[in-house]
């Protein structure tokens, strides 16, 4: 039996260096200041990229960036999340998919060309067109030309300009494709909503937007200082269920806020789900890695985890073993979906006096920032400590 999705997902093509990230990124941060519900999702071998990619400081994220795949066990995976995911997707497809990778586009409605030729124009329509997607934007990637709008209807052409790393979409053509995504996207959105909040597994659940803005902050812009606030205002040690968008570091220690009680978070591929249970030991081969070292002159424990596959899939984490802390005070690090981060804090912070997670956007020219989401003295939750 097929699975129906009436949920827009929108793929993003074009050839490799033409922008589709930083289109991609640009899209869903101009979608998130109006409020439209959605998800981005890179569909493609993990190169570590997230909005950190874009936020953080350049050639800090060129260091931490990684390539690679080890085989193409994460596309069957993928392409179901795509299916049966939970909200509208803009589907960022990479430059270079094979053959194989390609049929991600058979689980997605609608395309959006980013080409810089016409030769690469017409390869990539032709891919739309074989799997049937209904074109939203004909655009022209040009790095050093002028942003201009050519028409609006029946799909947006137009030019987009200087779409490098570390800078944002903009000009008309941009602004009219943010509109068309909108009135895509937005009709879903009172159902979706009301539907996701009334099935949530636990009788406290939190709207990560409306928490935000209780406090009177941008919802797309948590701060350190927001964390201490956001404990004092839920109650610890009680069931709670999480939903949408925030940083790990937030995740982490509201996870751990409700110990020993169940903690869920809703996931726009999974819907919602509770992290998977870890245990600590020996790690053997698996579906996620770490290395583990020490910060130069103090006595202080890291752990880089990284996957080894492009996507990961949930089912196969229940009962990773993971090392045990070889230090009192522990710092996290990697590309990790947020129910990992969540895992990991649950695991270790009983057994700890303090615990950090590294989040990319707080790092400064070279140095890491850490972020306290538990401890019991000193340094305080909340606190951003520097990592070698």
């Amino acid at each position: 039996m097929e699975w129906y999705n009436p949920l827009p997902a929108v793929a993003i093509g074009g050839p490799p260096h033409s922008g589709k990230s930083v289109l991609a990124y640009s899209l869903t941060r101009a979608l998130r200041a109006r409020g439209v519900l959605h998800y981005l999702l890179r569909a493609y071998p993990p190169d570590g990229e997230g909005d950190w990619f874009h936020e953080g400081e350049q050639d800090l994220v060129r260091h931490l960036r990684v390539k690679g795949a080890v085989s193409d066990r994460w596309l069957d995976p993928l392409r179901r999340d795509i299916a049966r995911r939970h909200l509208p997707l803009i589907v960022d497809m990479g430059g270079l998919p094979t053959r194989e990778q390609e049929s991600i586009l058979d689980e997605c409605t609608h395309g959006i060309l980013l080409t810089p030729s016409d030769e690469a124009r017409q390869d990539w329509a032709d891919r739309f067109a074989a799997h049937g997607l209904v074109l939203l934007a004909d655009l022209r990637s040009d790095l050093w030309g002028e942003d201009r709008l050519d028409a609006v209807e029946p799909v947006v052409r137009g030019v987009l300009a200087g779409l490098e790393r570390g800078r944002v979409a903009q000009g008309p053509a941009f602004d009219a494709l943010v509109e068309r995504l909108e009135a895509l996207f937005r009709p879903f959105a009172p159902d979706l909503y009301r539907r996701h909040m009334e099935a949530a597994p636990a009788e406290l659940a939190v709207d990560l937007e409306r928490l935000a803005r209780q406090r009177g902050h941008d919802p797309n812009r948590w701060l350190p200082e927001d964390l201490g606030w956001a404990l004092d205002y839920l109650p610890a040690g009680e069931p709670l269920a999480l939903y949408g968008r925030g940083p790990n570091w937030l995740y982490a220690a509201l996870a751990v806020h409700a110990l020993p009680a169940p903690f869920y978070l809703f996931d726009a591929r999974l819907g919602w789900t509770a992290p998977p249970g870890l245990q600590m030991g020996t790690p053997s081969s698996g579906p996620l890695r770490v290395q583990v070292g020490w910060e130069e002159g103090q006595s202080v424990a890291r752990m880089e985890f990284s996957l080894p596959e492009a996507y990961l899939d949930i089912t196969e984490m229940e009962g990773t073993v993971v090392p045990a802390p070889p230090a009192e005070g522990l710092i996290l690090s990697g590309k990790l979906p947020l129910y990992l981060w969540a895992a990991l804090a649950r695991l270790y912070a009983p057994r700890l006096a303090w615990l950090a997670v590294v989040q990319p956007q707080l790092s400064a020219q070279e140095t890491l920032g850490a972020f306290i989401v538990h401890s019991r003295a000193a340094p305080p939750v909340g606190a951003v400590i520097g990592v070698g």
